[in-house]
């Protein structure tokens, strides 16, 4: 394998890198809205904390899953 070849993969990781890590941000921050307007829908009032751990939860299992192969 060459050097360009090398750096190239390097630059293709990082980019991809970056993506995964935008979407993933992009993903929380959706999660977040549909869990609070559901439990809103529902009636209920959850602690932001709550909310935010389940976000959390949903995320992080959907990233494994998804480098998963």
């Amino acid at each position: 394998m060459s050097v360009k070849g090398a750096l190239g993969d390097l630059v293709e990781n990082v980019t991809a890198g970056v993506v995964m890590l935008v979407f993933a941000i992009l993903s929380f921050f959706v999660t977040v809205f549909v869990i609070s307007t559901g439990a809103q829908l529902a009636g209920y009032t959850p602690d932001g904390n709550f909310a935010v751990l389940s976000a959390t939860i949903l995320v992080a299992s959907t990233i494994i899953a998804g480098l998963m192969k």
